[in-house]
């Protein structure tokens, strides 16, 4: 989170080695993408294997939020001293190698262990491929980062109309998650010497005093939030969290209430993550021309509506519908909100930013598996029906994303 917090000079990569830089980015998010979509495509697979239900399945998927939580914070802090890049391909390497031990496990215990270990990677793999992408666009002077989110959202696509594929063959998850983890592995060292290795240079202050300050605010930050970065960190929790939820629940819900094939069931997925990188390639265009806030308010609502379809009217057709629908919607919420979260505050924007994202992934991480307790005891539809109110929590606080720009 620091490199997005403190302006930093790379005057000595020229335009050649930027660019280089840029497309190493874009990989990685493709490939952090294509891994998670890969995973959450086959989970029926994994779940019908070790025989878990609703609730065993949101205990397995509490592993991965707990070593994501972890290993974020340990990420930031170690990446902030020595430069993301090792980090970011260290994690990357380790994300692609636990893939594949995914589809061994025999047991609840073994596969929980097994996704601390991929939520610790995937976390650590986040945190510094943005600390990696900020720098890049710092170095380029012009907003960029929506981008490379875009593409985390076109590899999700990818991996998700694989595993729908490979499903409806019968490739077993093993050999399916062995080729994907291959390929990604082998990108990622490939890749590897553009990413920038120089830790972030900071203008016109001194290093230790610097930290010592952004530790203090964040400190205060989190302790004392003004009630409108309370509001924007509740807003990034609630869109997030819907964000982790249809990623980890959707293909499942095809599948057990829906009563869809393997690959239709795969399809759901693959519609979202379709309509959400749509969203998020169009996003600052349409925040333009409405207003954040009143962009926030339609993209909740039309979110809201179109998941509470897919769960009032379980069919096919309905539910990919209302898969589309949120998709769109919650493509430009957390964007949206980070941007607003930048202009609270003229002094401290990066901690800002770090308290509000910190919110955000706090939802990723905690919402598959309580969608899986309520799941249990109450039946998959409730659980989802957590989503559409969540939504709808969005759309009403929606006009606190119309935060001023703070002159400097």
């Amino acid at each position: 989170m620091k490199d997005i917090a403190t302006p930093i000079t790379l005057s000595q990569e020229n335009q050649q080695r930027l660019r280089q830089a840029r497309i190493a980015v874009i990989v990685l998010f493709f490939i952090n993408g294509t891994l998670l979509a890969t995973w959450a495509t086959r989970i029926p697979d994994i779940q019908a294997r070790i025989t878990l239900s609703a609730g065993q399945l949101g205990i397995a998927l509490l592993g991965a939020s707990l070593g994501g939580l972890v290993a974020m914070n340990i990420a930031g802090r170690v990446s902030a001293s020595i430069g993301s890049k090792t980090i970011t391909v260290l994690a990357a390497l380790c994300l692609c190698i636990v893939l594949p031990l995914l589809a061994l496990e025999p047991s609840l215990p073994l596969l929980m262990l097994n996704l601390v270990f991929c939520g610790a990677s995937n976390g650590a793999m986040d945190v510094t491929m943005n600390m990696q992408g900020a720098s890049v666009e710092q170095a380029y002077g012009k907003p960029i980062f929506n981008s490379f989110h875009a593409c985390y959202s076109a590899g999700s696509l990818f991996g998700a109309f694989v595993g729908g594929f490979v499903a409806s063959q019968g490739l077993s998850p093993l050999l399916h998650f062995l080729i994907v983890a291959t390929i990604g592995a082998i990108s990622v060292l490939a890749i590897t010497r553009w990413l920038l290795s120089t830790p972030p240079v900071q203008e016109n202050r001194q290093p230790e005093a610097v930290t010592r300050r952004e530790k203090s605010v964040w400190k205060f930050r989190l302790t004392f939030p003004s009630h409108i970065l309370l509001l924007l960190g509740i807003l990034a929790f609630c869109a997030l969290l819907s964000e982790g939820a249809m990623g980890n629940w959707s293909v499942v819900y095809l599948t057990e209430i829906v009563h869809s094939g393997a690959g239709l069931a795969a399809t759901g997925y693959a519609v979202f993550s379709l309509f959400m990188a749509f969203g998020r390639f169009t996003g600052d265009y349409m925040a333009m021309r409405l207003g954040p806030g009143v962009l926030v308010r339609i993209a909740a609502l039309f979110a809201g509506i179109g998941l509470g379809l897919g769960v009032i009217v379980p069919w096919t057709p309905t539910v990919l519908l209302g898969f589309a629908f949120i998709g769109l919607g919650l493509s430009i919420i957390f964007p949206l909100i980070l941007s607003a979260a930048s202009h609270v505050s003229q002094q401290s924007t990066g901690a800002t930013l770090a308290a509000v994202t910190t919110c955000g992934y706090c939802g990723l991480l905690i919402g598959p598996p309580i969608i899986g307790f309520v799941s249990d005891r109450f039946g998959l539809q409730i659980g989802l029906a957590m989503v559409v109110f969540l939504c709808f929590v969005i759309a009403l606080f929606a006009p606190v994303t119309n935060v001023p720009q703070q002159s400097t």
